[in-house]
């Protein structure tokens, strides 16, 4: 599994790294999410749908592979 993240859609709400922090992280620059494990390993899995699926802006996405 993969999680990417449009920036272009990011409002930096932070709410993906509230769900799931060893995922999902915020810039210090903008505040903005940034993506601690684009291969999300299996014991996260749950961790990073939950992060993608609170994001209010859409700009998350989990890709099975």
């Amino acid at each position: 599994m993969k999680v990417r993240a449009d920036e272009n859609r990011c409002q930096g709400h932070g709410l993906c790294n509230m769900t799931a922090p060893d995922v999902f992280d915020l810039s210090d620059e903008d505040g903005h999410v940034v993506i601690r494990t684009p291969e999300v390993p299996p014991e996260l899995h749950d961790d990073a749908v939950r992060g993608v699926e609170s994001c209010p802006e859409i700009a998350l996405s989990v890709v099975d592979e």
